[in-house]
């Protein structure tokens, strides 16, 4: 049986999310980007068309071209595996044993539900099992999981799923703060409320380690 529109939107309106990875079809990488592109600008030319806009003006004349083109390569370039961060490790000669903690990661992500921009921080945080990974690919594999259509919950577990397997431990956790502007700019358009959603993984689901994690989010960085 066919579930209806009004059960679609439900999920929509509520934000809620069908699975833990990103549903994608299997002929998703058939075209080319520079396809995917010609084809996205044709759509965005008919929806603007379709709310009467005039196309011939100077102002809005590049508009469906740009818009194609920032959808595939850059807020929804996260799509295409082959984009992927490569995250090398390198051992922890150095014998490194506490945690560490990479926070204030800027994320800018798009709703899945209205395609509306979330836009928040993400705090990252490990205990090596033997592995060390470079700072820098923390912050890429937080990119490349909010470049897509997203739910936060999702983005959070992707997030830590990934440094798991990067780093061959489940000692990994996150947190991401942000805001959705599916719900401060439109419906209840509460432009004060955030989104908190974490994911602990091993010795995280610890209280004292989770609570040691959460005091260093805490800690204002000076300069």
């Amino acid at each position: 049986m066919c579930k209806s529109d009004n059960f679609h939107d439900e999920i929509g309106n509520n934000h809620i999310a069908t699975c833990d990875h990103t549903p994608l079809r299997v002929d998703a990488f058939d075209m080319s980007d520079e396809d995917k592109i010609e084809s996205i600008k044709g759509d965005v030319e008919k929806i603007l068309t379709t709310l009467g806009m005039d196309l011939t003006d100077d102002s809005l004349k590049g508009t469906p071209n740009r818009v194609a083109k920032m959808f595939v390569k850059e807020i929804f370039g996260g799509l295409n595996p082959a984009k992927k961060p490569s995250s090398s490790t390198f051992e922890n000669k150095y014998k490194y044993g506490e945690m560490l903690v990479e926070k204030n990661i800027v994320v800018y992500s798009t709703c899945e539900h209205h395609l509306l921009p979330i836009v928040g921080r993400a705090h990252v945080a490990y205990i090596s099992s033997g592995k060390v990974v470079g700072l820098s690919k923390m912050n890429r594999i937080v990119d490349y999981y909010a470049k897509r259509p997203q739910v936060q919950e999702r983005l959070t577990i992707q997030i830590v799923e990934e440094l798991k397997r990067v780093l061959n431990t489940e000692d990994v956790a996150c947190v991401i703060d942000a805001k959705h502007l599916c719900v401060n700019s439109r419906g209840i358009r509460d432009i004060e409320s955030s989104t908190v959603t974490a994911e602990f993984g091993g010795a995280f689901k610890n209280l004292e380690t989770r609570r040691e994690f959460l005091d260093y989010i805490k800690l204002e960085t000076k300069f």
